[in-house]
């Protein structure tokens, strides 16, 4: 099967200079299960592009590594999760990290609670993992953390922020103390004015951290509806509803061009502003999200013919 080509058109379809800048440097995410469906991201990512590695529970860590030396193997920087709730103790999550960096060179990771609410043994939250002290005795480089910028009910159950807050407030004193590099991915939402509204409260209550905001790429609209619920993504899923709702948009797939277009302004106006970059949820595949980040304005990947 003829692998699809997705070199940068000379005219993209857009002409947003403020959308191209802020798509530099874009992350993506993938599953060992979606991963399989993509022949070789070498040509439909740029080179050295950050794509995490969501551990699901259930998902073997056998799976998990073989994937993470798969996409290291081909040129790019691996994240992966590392979900507390399914962790079992110190010793499991030491194992972990030994086998990422033997078989994949991982020197970073994404730390979570976990989308379980029963943890499986001794680690309930992203902080007591890093309390152990294992990623910085493994050399670890950068750790990222999660960020929710329409909240969190598993987190705060009466719908307000501070749980979030001490938590985040703990993390930020963390990067302070330690030499590794860290950064908020977020959740995902639909929405720019609430994204920007609580970056700018992070930042007025001194939480500096980058942010590399979550964005849902192009997909069916039910699909990203379904997602957004599981998820619990907030208020702004009013603006799937209020679509949904539209019988000429109804069929149309979904791309987030009005949200990032909207963050890529506030961004362009505001330099200082901690929304560092995009990070991408590809819920409508793999491919068709990297294909409309190249005819957006990101780097392309190397055709295969190039590659040599």
């Amino acid at each position: 099967m003829a692998l699809l080509n997705f070199r940068k058109r000379e005219e993209p379809r857009t002409a947003n200079g403020d959308l191209e800048t802020f798509l530099h440097g874009y992350s993506i995410e993938v599953m060992p299960r979606t991963a399989e469906k993509v022949e070789d991201f070498r040509e439909i990512l740029p080179l050295g592009t950050r794509v995490y590695i969501a551990h699901i529970d259930g998902t073997p860590i056998e799976d998990m590594v073989a994937t993470a030396r798969r996409i290291a193997g081909e040129g790019f920087d691996v994240m992966p999760h590392f979900p507390a709730r399914i962790i079992k103790d110190a010793a499991t999550l030491e194992n972990w990290i030994a086998m990422y960096q033997g078989e994949a060179g991982v020197k970073q990771g994404l730390l979570l609670a976990g989308g379980v609410s029963q943890p499986v043994g001794d680690f309930h939250c992203s902080m007591q993992m890093m309390e152990t002290g294992l990623f910085d005795k493994a050399g670890f480089t950068r750790l990222h953390v999660a960020g929710h910028p329409e909240g969190n009910r598993d987190i705060d159950p009466d719908g307000g922020e501070a749980n979030v807050m001490d938590a985040l407030r703990w993390k930020q004193a963390f990067s302070e103390r330690t030499d590794a590099k860290m950064a908020m991915a977020t959740q995902f939402a639909f929405e720019a004015a609430p994204i920007v509204a609580w970056a700018k409260g992070l930042q007025d209550a001194g939480i500096t951290l980058p942010i590399h905001i979550g964005i849902a790429g192009p997909a069916k609209l039910q699909t990203l509806i379904k997602f957004a619920i599981a998820c619990g993504v907030g208020p702004s899923l009013k603006v799937l509803q209020k679509r949904a709702m539209d019988v000429s948009k109804l069929l149309l797939p979904y791309e987030p061009t009005e949200v990032l277009s909207d963050l890529a302004a506030h961004k362009a106006a505001n330099p200082g502003s901690n929304i560092e970059q995009v990070h991408f949820f590809p819920l409508g595949g793999i491919k068709t999200n990297a294909k409309w980040a190249t005819e957006n304005g990101g780097a392309a990947g190397v055709p295969m013919a190039a590659q040599g």
